[in-house]
C-alpha cells in the first residue's frame, strides 16, 4: 500500500474515531436526562410532607452530587423557591440551565463546583445564598462517594495491594460521621437514592471515594439510622426503618438494585 493510500486511510479513521466520540458523548447527555426521569418517579415520594406534595412550594432543597437535571425537573413539577446543587465536577449545560430556566420556572436554581467534605467553601456558597440549612438534603447515587475511612478493598478481594494512586481501592464508608454531617445541612429531611451492584466497577470513582455498597454495609447502615434517626424506607419497600423489619428489608435488597429511603432527627 502506498505512503498516500495510508495516510487517506489514517485521516478517515481519525474522522470516524471524532464522530464515534461526539455520538457516544450524545448517547451519555440523553442517558443522563432519562436516568434522572427515572429516579424521580421514587424520589418525589420522600419530598411528601404528611401525603402532600406541594408542601415543596415555597421551599429549599441542597442537592448534593447533582447531575444538573432533577433540579430542573423538581422546579418545573413543584416550584420549591430555590434549589442549590453542588458537584465536584461541573456539567457544561448547567449554566444554561441556570439563566434559560429563568425564562419559565419560579425556582431559582443555582450550580457551583464544590466538594461536600470542603466546609469553608460550601459554608461561603450556602452564606451567600442565605440557606445556612435547606429545607431538604437530596443525594441521588452519591452516598457511596462519601466514603472517608481506610481502605476495605481487601475485604472484597484478597489479592488487592494499595497504590498510591488509590485506582482500585474502596474507602471505608462511616454511617455515623456521614449522616451527622448530611443532617446538620437540613431543616427537615434528607432524601437518598441509590444505585448499587457491588460487582460492578463505580465508574464515577474518585480515589478511594467510591464502589457501591455491598449488602453487609446495608445492614450496617440501615441498623445504624434505625437505632438513631426516624428513617422511611420508599423503595423497594414502603416501611419504617426499624431493627424489626430490617432482615427483611436486607433479603429484599437481594433482589433489587436500587434504593430509596429518607431520614429525619427524631423528635424530642
Amino acid at each position: 500500500m502506498s505512503e498516500e493510500k495510508e495516510d487517506v486511510i489514517a485521516e478517515a479513521c481519525a474522522r470516524f474515531q471524532e464522530k464515534l466520540e461526539s455520538c457516544e458523548e450524545d448517547i451519555e447527555f440523553t442517558q443522563i436526562w432519562t436516568d434522572a426521569l427515572d429516579e424521580l418517579s421514587e424520589i418525589e415520594k420522600a419530598f411528601k410532607v404528611d401525603k402532600e406534595i406541594d408542601k415543596l412550594y415555597g421551599k429549599t432543597i441542597l442537592d448534593i452530587g447533582t447531575d444538573g437535571v432533577k433540579p430542573l425537573y423538581i422546579a418545573l413539577k413543584y416550584e420549591p423557591i430555590k434549589i442549590i446543587g453542588i458537584n465536584d465536577d461541573s456539567y457544561p449545560y448547567t449554566k444554561d440551565i441556570e439563566q434559560k430556566s429563568k425564562l419559565f420556572v419560579k425556582t431559582e436554581i443555582q450550580f457551583y463546583q464544590c466538594n461536600f467534605f470542603n466546609d469553608e467553601k460550601l459554608n461561603e456558597i450556602l452564606d451567600s445564598e442565605n440557606q445556612k440549612k435547606s429545607d431538604f438534603v437530596l443525594l441521588s447515587k452519591t452516598l457511596h462517594h462519601l466514603r472517608t475511612g481506610e481502605c476495605i478493598a481487601k475485604e472484597r478481594d484478597k489479592k488487592h495491594c494499595c497504590q498510591e494512586d488509590e485506582k482500585t481501592c474502596i474507602n471505608r464508608f462511616d454511617e455515623k460521621k456521614i449522616f451527622e454531617r448530611l443532617l446538620a445541612r437540613t431543616r427537615k429531611r434528607l432524601i437518598v437514592y441509590e444505585w448499587f451492584d457491588p460487582g460492578k466497577p463505580d465508574n464515577d470513582k474518585v480515589r478511594g471515594r467510591g464502589g457501591y455498597f455491598t449488602l453487609k454495609e446495608w445492614e450496617r447502615i440501615l441498623g445504624h439510622l434505625a437505632e438513631n434517626y426516624r428513617a422511611e424506607l420508599i423503595q423497594p419497600l414502603k416501611c419504617s426503618i426499624n431493627i424489626e423489619v430490617l432482615e427483611k428489608v436486607i433479603a429484599k435488597l437481594k433482589q433489587v438494585d436500587t434504593i430509596c429511603f429518607y431520614v429525619e432527627m427524631k423528635e424530642k
